[in-house]
C-alpha cells in the first residue's frame, strides 16, 4: 500500500508540471533567425560524429567564407556533447555544454549515443525539451519515383515528453505516459499548414492511431482539422499510422502524399522509414525548428559498429549535409543553401558514396568542396 501510494504521489507530480508546461506554451518569444551575427554552434558527437560533421564544416567555411571573414557569421565550437562527458557528468546534456548552445541561436549537431537501460535521457530529447524544439522537420525525395515529402513530426510531447519517467510494481507492471498539449498541437499543426500554403502543396496528411488513443491521438486530430479550417485551400485527409506505413511503401499511393503531420512517435517512426525509400537514413537531414533556437542534425545514429569495425572513415555524410542545407535556408542563406543541395543532389544521382575499397568520408567532402568551387 505504501508503495502504491508513492507512485500516486509521482503520478500527481508529473501530473502538475505537465500542467504547468501547458499553461507556459501560451506564451513564447520569438527569435529573427536572419538577424546579423548568426551564432552557429558545432557539435561533433559521439561515433562517426566528428568525422561526419567534419565534412559539414568544410562546406560551411567554404560557403560562407566571407561573412565569416566580416563576423556577420559566427561558427562556435561546443565542448562536451559527448557520451564520456555525459556518462561523467550522469547528465544527457552537461550544463556547462547547453550554456554554450543557448549562446547561439543555431545548432549543427552531430549524432550522439544515448546509452542502453539505466535513467539517462537521449541528448535528443533533452535538447528539444531545454530549448522547445517543437517542429522535427525531415524532406525525403525520389523525384524518379514521383516522391516529394515534408514531414512535420511534433518533437516535444507525445511518448517521448516522459520518457524515462514511467512508474513500475516490480513482478507485476509498468506504465509509462503520452502527453498530448492543445498548445503544443496547435503550433506544430500551423507549421504544417503554413508551409503546405506557402509553397503551394495542397494536401496535408494527418497521421494518429485515433481509433486507439482516443484522448492523446483523439487530441491531436481534433486541434489539426479545426487548425485546417482556416486554409480552406489546403486539402486535408487524415491516415491511421499502420496504414501509412503501408501507403508509403505502395507505389499507386505513396505519390499522392506531400505534406505529412505526425505527433512525435510516429513521426520518428515514418520518417526513418521515409528516408530508408530515398537511400538510406544517411541520406536525410533533419531539422528541429523552435520559436528561439534551431537544432540541425543528420537523422541516423552514431553508428559505434562501424567504429567497431575501423570503418568510420567511410561514413555517410549525405545526412548531416542535408541537414546544413535546411540549416542554410533557416538562417535565410538560401542562395548558398541552393548550391549546396544541387551538388548533394548530383553526386546522389551519380551514387557517389563513401565505401570501403573506393571514396573514403574525406574524400567524399573534399568533392563538394569541389563541385561548389565549380559552381562559383
Amino acid at each position: 500500500m505504501q508503495e502504491f501510494n508513492m507512485l500516486t504521489e509521482t503520478f500527481s507530480q508529473l501530473l502538475q508540471e505537465q500542467v504547468l508546461r501547458a499553461e507556459q506554451l501560451k506564451n513564447t518569444v520569438h527569435t529573427d533567425f536572419t538577424k546579423r551575427p548568426i551564432h552557429i554552434g558545432i557539435a561533433d558527437g559521439d561515433g562517426i560524429g566528428p568525422i561526419i560533421v567534419r565534412q559539414a564544416v568544410k562546406a560551411l567555411q567554404f560557403l560562407l567564407a566571407r561573412e565569416i571573414r566580416e563576423q556577420s557569421v559566427i561558427l562556435h565550437t561546443i565542448e562536451g556533447l559527448t557520451i564520456e562527458n555525459r556518462l561523467k557528468t550522469g547528465k544527457s546534456v552537461p550544463d556547462d555544454t547547453l550554456q554554450q548552445i543557448k549562446g547561439c541561436s543555431v545548432l549543427l549537431k552531430g549524432p550522439t549515443t544515448t546509452p542502453g537501460g539505466g535513467t539517462m535521457t537521449s541528448a535528443n530529447v533533452t535538447l528539444r525539451k531545454e530549448l522547445d524544439l517543437y517542429a522535427n522537420i525531415r524532406p525525403v525525395c525520389v523525384p524518379e519515383e514521383g516522391i516529394d515529402w515534408i514531414f512535420f513530426r511534433e518533437n516535444t510531447e507525445g511518448e517521448y515528453t516522459l520518457g524515462s519517467k514511467g512508474i513500475e510494481i516490480p513482478g507485476l507492471l509498468a506504465m509509462d505516459f503520452k502527453v498530448i498539449t492543445q498548445a503544443g498541437t496547435e503550433r506544430i499543426a500551423r507549421a504544417a499548414f503554413d508551409y503546405a500554403h506557402q509553397h503551394g502543396d495542397c494536401k496535408v496528411t494527418i497521421v494518429t492511431k485515433a481509433n486507439i488513443m482516443k484522448k492523446t491521438d483523439g487530441l491531436f486530430s481534433a486541434i489539426c482539422h479545426e487548425i485546417a479550417k482556416q486554409y480552406p485551400e489546403v486539402e486535408c485527409e487524415e491516415y491511421y499510422v499502420d496504414i501509412m506505413a503501408a501507403n508509403l511503401i505502395n507505389p499507386s499511393t505513396r505519390s499522392s502524399f506531400r505534406v505529412v503531420l505526425t505527433p512525435n512517435l510516429y513521426g520518428d517512426i515514418l520518417t526513418d522509414e521515409a528516408a530508408q525509400i530515398q537511400g538510406g537514413v544517411g541520406t536525410a537531414g533533419s531539422a528541429n525548428i523552435g520559436s528561439q533556437y534551431a537544432m540541425f542534425e543528420a537523422i541516423h545514429g552514431s553508428a559505434p559498429r562501424l567504429i567497431e569495425q575501423g570503418l568510420g572513415e567511410f561514413a555517410d555524410p549525405q545526412s548531416i549535409l542535408r541537414a546544413t542545407v535546411m540549416m542554410l535556408d533557416h538562417i535565410g542563406l538560401n542562395t548558398y543553401a541552393d548550391q549546396l543541395k544541387h551538388v548533394l543532389d548530383c553526386m546522389h544521382q551519380e551514387k557517389l558514396t563513401p565505401a570501403p575499397g573506393g571514396m573514403t568520408t574525406d574524400a567524399f567532402g573534399d568533392e563538394v568542396i569541389r563541385r561548389l568551387q565549380v559552381l562559383g
